[in-house]
């Protein structure tokens, strides 16, 4: 049976619930329960504090695991990314206070750096060659430099506001940019079950990235059609019982479906329907 770590809580668990959910698995529904087996599937999931996932994945204790790349590369485990699933996206940034002199990771030379992310801080550091003190600390960060803790601090920045309301700016490049990822073992051979729930996941993503557009169109304006509507491989094209007509089906990007039909109407297309798709494998 495969083994899962999914995020118990935090900005991760609903979407994570959600996506396995659209992948065909079982979710809890009881918030404080902590193991959930799903038989027809073979699967068992583990509910566990995400930044505690890349560890127990690492182990070689769970097969495989859903968190934050930020967190992945904070932990240092033997873990290792396989698949970005497209949510939770977040910024992590160096802030300072404002009208400080620092303007690069350079100028960070001796100073105290406060962080809930000590190992990504250091390690950013130590690969440009810088030496400063990094201080952890687990939560309300941006308070640091008004305590006295810190000379500037690295986060996760989203909008901004809390820094700005504490006094602070973002200065430099980001540190990392980070997204939700599903994570295994380094090293893992091949394993069916593995491949199986990965391929379930690549999936719900594109389902959620494609639409299905069908129209109908003159046989002679096809090749012009086609070009609009390439799909992945090659469209469907059939004839129609109206001599000189066929309908064509194709997978196109959501976000551009409606400019597509703007420009297949332009040339002659007709009964332009778009459908969602719940599933796939490609």
């Amino acid at each position: 049976m495969l083994r899962i770590a999914v995020p118990n809580k935090g900005s991760l668990s609903g979407p994570a619930a959600e996506m396995l959910h659209e992948a065909g698995y079982r979710q809890r529904k009881d918030p404080k329960e902590l193991v959930l087996v799903d038989p027809e599937n073979q699967v068992e999931f583990f509910f566990l504090r995400p930044r505690d996932i890349a560890v127990y994945v690492g182990s070689g204790r769970l097969d495989i695991g859903i968190t934050g790349r930020d967190l992945l590369l904070d932990s240092a485990s033997d873990a290792e990314e396989v698949l970005a699933l497209g949510f939770g996206g977040s910024t992590f940034r160096f802030a300072r206070p404002v009208g400080s002199a620092v303007s690069d990771v350079q100028g960070l030379e001796g100073l105290r750096i406060a962080t809930s992310y000590t190992g990504l801080v250091e390690q950013h550091l130590a690969e440009r060659g810088v030496k400063a003190t990094v201080t952890k600390l687990d939560g309300a960060v941006e308070t640091a430099v008004q305590l006295g803790v810190a000379d500037v601090i690295a986060d996760v920045v989203e909008t901004g506001t809390s820094l700005r309301n504490a006094g602070l700016e973002i200065f430099g490049e980001p540190i990392l940019v980070s997204d939700a990822v599903v994570i295994r073992p380094k090293g893992a051979g091949e394993d069916s079950g593995v491949e199986q729930f990965l391929r379930r996941l690549q999936g719900v993503l594109v389902a959620r990235r494609y639409v299905l557009m069908d129209y109908d169109i003159r046989a002679e304006h096809v090749t012009a059609a086609v070009a609009l509507t390439p799909g992945l491989e090659s469209p469907t094209v059939s004839p129609l019982h109206t001599e000189g007509w066929v309908a064509v089906r194709s997978m196109v990007l959501r976000k551009e479906a409606q400019r597509i039909m703007d420009g297949l109407w332009g040339i002659g297309a007709r009964a332009i329907l778009v459908t969602n798709i719940h599933a796939c494998r490609l």
